[in-house]
């Protein structure tokens, strides 16, 4: 699996990585595939996707219990796990304790990512930074990371930590969902912060454009078969065209594993990455 280096740090993560959220449950843990879920996740490691990444949130904590289940068979110095603190998590002393729930919940000592997942304007940033900080202080976490923060928001984060720093921005990017492009992007590359996609095929509805043939979709399914790879996968090498930007699609069957770990590898010639931004911008 491609890998690309992890903000200013030393580390490589996969270019691909695994999304977790709906494994496990949503708002609420849900156990009925809990078996399909953990083989999964292990086979998308077996691909090279070691990059999982998960949160508090997700099922109610249920997706860091079925992660944690999947790891367990594995070398961890071969994984890169990353969680997320919810954004009413935010006080100093909540933060800790997520984090610690969190690692129970997974079965680790530490994650190697620990991200705020949304910001939360009644609590300060200094605040959680300074709790955050404590957690790489305290071995829990390798890293600091955040997710859904703007570009300013990102920037007062970045100030508001005194000796670690912000390794990277997790937000929604796609073919379909292009806004970060315009400030925050740009900010991420100045500043030496890894951008991670999620919903990096606009929850199946890119595919479906294709599949439909819709004018844009029809540019897609064109270069799909020039490249002899499916538009998914098209679409995820879009996403990761850019050198500071991975990605971790969400995916529960073996083909789409499959799938998504073929998106990595190659690359679109400039000239279709610049018709498919086109198409669909």
């Amino acid at each position: 699996m491609e890998r690309r280096r992890l903000g200013r740090k030393g580390e490589e993560i996969p270019v691909i990585g695994l999304g977790t959220w709906g494994i496990g449950g949503y708002s609420t843990a849900d156990h009925s595939s809990d078996g399909r879920a953990v083989e999964a996740i292990r086979y998308a490691v077996e691909l090279g996707m070691t990059h999982i990444d998960t949160a508090e949130i997700y099922g109610a904590g249920h997706s860091e219990e079925l992660v944690g289940q999947a790891i367990r068979v594995f070398d961890r110095d071969s994984l890169f796990i990353a969680t997320k603190v919810w954004n009413t998590h935010l006080r100093y002393d909540d933060v800790i304790r997520s984090c610690r729930r969190s690692l129970e919940r997974l079965g680790l000592r530490y994650v190697d990512l620990y991200m705020v997942h949304w910001p939360n304007p009644r609590i300060p940033l200094s605040e959680t930074m300074r709790a955050m900080e404590k957690l790489v202080k305290d071995g829990l976490t390798r890293y600091i990371g955040v997710s859904n923060f703007d570009a300013r928001l990102l920037g007062e984060a970045m100030q508001a930590l005194k000796s670690e720093e912000i390794v990277s921005n997790q937000v929604e990017y796609s073919l379909s969902s292009r806004y970060v492009e315009r400030e925050l992007i740009p900010f991420c590359e100045r500043n030496g912060v890894t951008v991670v996609a999620y919903t990096p095929l606009g929850r199946g509805r890119i595919v479906d454009e294709a599949h439909r043939g819709t004018v844009r979709g029809r540019v897609l399914a064109e270069i799909a078969g020039r490249y002899g790879r499916t538009p998914a996968q098209i679409a995820l090498n879009w996403v990761v065209w850019r050198e500071g930007v991975v990605t971790i699609p969400k995916a529960a069957s073996r083909r789409h594993l499959e799938e998504n770990a073929g998106a990595a590898g190659w690359r679109l010639s400039l000239e279709d990455y610049r018709r498919l931004s086109d198409a669909w911008s």
